[in-house]
């Protein structure tokens, strides 16, 4: 067993207090990657942020370009055998790398990020078909990716219509301003 000093256990205790998921038991069988259809954008796969999380690698891992090109469409999650939140995990890590002030990543990420709120806010779930097209308009960087889209089409992560929950008012209190 690898003995970690505090500083590596405190991180370790701070992201598994924040998203109530023990992921120190990730058995890195790579699954997570198998089906991640944004895995070639990506310069960790996800088992590999949790494995620097593991070691202590806080810089790393909030440098990485991985937590922002994860758009959490819980792929990793569905097909990983000890079910951990993987998108909760990337989240976390998201809002810790803005919160320290770290160079993001992933240039103009923010307002992809921001596409994913305005879905949730207006139909209570993502519509990634939508975010996509809404992100792309905004960057006038429409074809650059086409190869990637079509595969998530393939696999039917993108719903050309969205789902919408029955109750609106219950996501507007979320979206309040205190």
């Amino acid at each position: 067993m690898i003995d970690l000093d505090d500083s590596h256990k405190s991180l370790l205790d701070e992201i598994t207090a924040s998203s109530g998921i023990d992921f120190s038991s990730c058995l890195h069988c790579k699954t997570c990657a198998n089906g991640c259809p944004f895995l070639e954008g990506m310069d960790y796969p996800p088992n590999g942020v949790i494995r620097l999380i593991q070691f202590g690698m806080e810089e790393e891992a909030l440098k990485s370009s991985t937590i922002w090109v994860c758009v959490g469409c819980n792929t990793c999650s569905s097909s990983c055998p000890m079910a951990i939140d993987i998108p909760a995990i990337m989240d976390i890590l998201r809002h810790k790398a803005i919160e320290k002030g770290v160079k993001i990543a992933e240039p103009d990420i923010l307002n992809f990020h921001t596409e994913v709120l305005n879905t949730v806010k207006k139909y209570g779930r993502t519509h990634k078909l939508e975010i996509m097209m809404r992100y792309k308009l905004k960057t006038m960087d429409l074809l650059s990716d086409m190869g990637m889209g079509l595969k998530m089409l393939k696999k039917r992560k993108l719903d050309l219509t969205p789902s919408k929950i029955q109750d609106k008012k219950a996501i507007g209190k979320i979206f309040k301003k205190k």
